[in-house]
């Protein structure tokens, strides 16, 4: 492992990366710039913690997997969402689905949207993770975002955060959250310890194996409960590169939040190459 290479790389080439965090068998032995001081944009990374939230319920018997999704959102729907489970909502497997809702009513736009529950493919849509978390909603009966403050947040020692909400006033699972480095690596570790963090039980670890396995096959490898394939572990990945990269098999975790509009490839191949050594 080269650490010093690939904050190298990172400063050569200007890379626009906040900080970066690698621990080895649940040890911090890495890291470099703003991991802790200030909360950076996470994107997509915000739909991981909606999963944890989903199991946490999950666990407690509230919510199932194949519970219809129209079970816990009374507004009408068109023709296709009374076969629509909560599972298919978690895999991003409803072909067809806009990328986002539209509008000041994202529940009523999303229930007009067409849907085939009878074809199944990956299609990555925002609006699976919003009906998700309008549900948890729901069926708590006040604010997830508060829930997911008192029952994730807390316990995880995270104390500086914000998240995003639909217009109609919902927790947007989708994306809009700010964490810092270290606490989005505090995702990771509780992951990669079957759902317990610093001795401490979030969520089953039954709940965390069904998440972190994959469910729905895609081009990237596949696709768990918002929770993405990386070679033998899995990942957490926002946008721009706000990434998290689980290797159970290796006790690695890699950390770090950027913002970098592009496609490239340039910032995961040195990862790759000098911290696995791929």
């Amino acid at each position: 492992m080269d650490f010093a290479s690939f904050v190298n790389d990172i400063e050569r080439n200007g890379w626009n990366v906040f900080g970066i965090e690698v621990y080895k068998d649940g040890k911090l032995i890495h890291s470099w710039g703003d991991t802790q001081d200030s909360i950076h944009d996470m994107y997509s990374a915000t739909k991981t913690v909606l999963s944890v939230a989903f199991g946490i319920m999950y666990d407690r018997g509230l919510i199932g997997l194949d519970d219809p999704i129209l079970k816990y959102i009374s507004t009408p729907a068109g023709p296709g969402w009374e076969k629509v489970t909560i599972k298919r909502l978690l895999t991003m497997s409803l072909l067809d689905l806009p990328f986002r809702a539209e509008g000041d009513n994202w529940i009523q736009y999303s229930m007009n949207c067409d849907v085939n529950p009878d074809e199944r493919g990956f299609n990555y849509s925002n609006i699976c993770t919003y009906l998700v978390g309008v549900a948890l909603a729901n069926i708590l009966g006040y604010d997830l975002g508060k829930f997911i403050e008192d029952e994730i947040f807390a316990p995880l020692n995270i104390d500086e955060f914000e998240y995003s909400r639909s217009p109609e006033g919902y927790f947007y699972g989708a994306s809009g959250m700010k964490l810092c480095v270290h606490d989005l690596s505090k995702f990771g570790l509780l992951l990669m310890n079957g759902g317990v963090y610093e001795g401490r039980r979030i969520v089953s670890e039954e709940y965390v194996k069904m998440a972190t396995s994959v469910q729905q096959m895609n081009r990237e490898g596949g696709y768990g409960f918002y929770i993405w394939k990386y070679r033998d572990g899995y990942s957490i990945n926002g946008k721009w590169k706000q990434k998290c990269y689980i290797l159970p098999s290796d006790g690695i975790i890699v950390t770090y939040l950027s913002h970098i509009e592009d496609d490239s490839h340039d910032l995961l191949d040195s990862m790759e190459r000098n911290i696995l050594g791929i």
